[in-house]
C-alpha cells in the first residue's frame, strides 16, 4: 500500500515538473507577453490618485505605444489636449469624461468598464473617476504627450 502511494506521490511531481514545461513563455522574440502582476505602475503627472504604466513602446518616441492609466476614486484630471489620436478600452470601473476648457466635474459623460473611447488629436477634454477605481489601456502612435489648458482654452505655462 505505501509503495503504491510513494508511485501515485512521483508520478504527480512528474506531471507537474512537464505542466510547468509545457506552460514556458514563447521566446520574447516571438511574442511579449506582460501578465497584471508585471505591470509597473508610476505617479502621474496629475497628482495624487492618478497612476500609469507603459507596457509596450514608448509614448515619449515615435512609434506605437499601449499604456494604462488608473484612476483612484475622486481623481479627475483638469482640462487638457494630446497631440496624437488615443484609442481608450475602460478596463474596470466607470470612467467619466468631459469635453471642453471648463473643468465641470458635474458636466461629464459615464463610459462603463468595455467601452471604447476615440480622443481624437489637439481636442480639449477632462475626465476620471467619482466613486470607485478606474482602469484604462490606451493605445496610440507617439510622440505622445499631454498639454493642460487653461479656461479659455490655451495651453498653461
Amino acid at each position: 500500500m505505501r509503495l503504491r502511494h510513494v508511485t501515485h506521490a512521483t508520478t504527480l511531481v512528474c506531471a507537474c515538473l512537464v505542466s510547468a514545461a509545457a506552460l514556458a513563455d514563447p521566446p520574447v522574440d516571438v511574442m511579449q507577453i506582460v501578465r497584471d502582476a508585471d505591470v509597473k505602475w508610476v505617479a502621474g503627472q496629475f497628482g495624487p490618485g492618478l497612476q500609469s504604466a507603459v507596457l509596450a513602446g514608448n509614448p515619449s518616441q515615435p512609434g506605437p505605444y499601449v499604456m494604462r492609466v488608473k484612476f483612484g476614486p475622486g481623481t479627475m484630471s483638469p482640462p487638457h489636449f494630446h497631440a496624437e489620436t488615443r484609442y481608450i478600452l475602460v478596463l474596470k470601473g466607470t470612467w467619466w469624461v468631459g469635453a471642453g476648457p471648463k473643468w465641470d466635474r458635474e458636466a461629464t459623460t459615464p463610459v462603463p468598464a468595455g467601452t471604447l473611447v476615440v480622443h481624437h488629436p489637439n481636442k480639449i477634454h477632462f475626465d476620471g473617476a467619482k466613486d470607485e477605481e478606474v482602469v484604462l489601456q490606451i493605445v496610440g502612435v507617439g510622440p505622445s504627450g499631454t498639454t493642460p489648458v487653461d479656461e479659455s482654452g490655451q495651453p498653461r505655462k
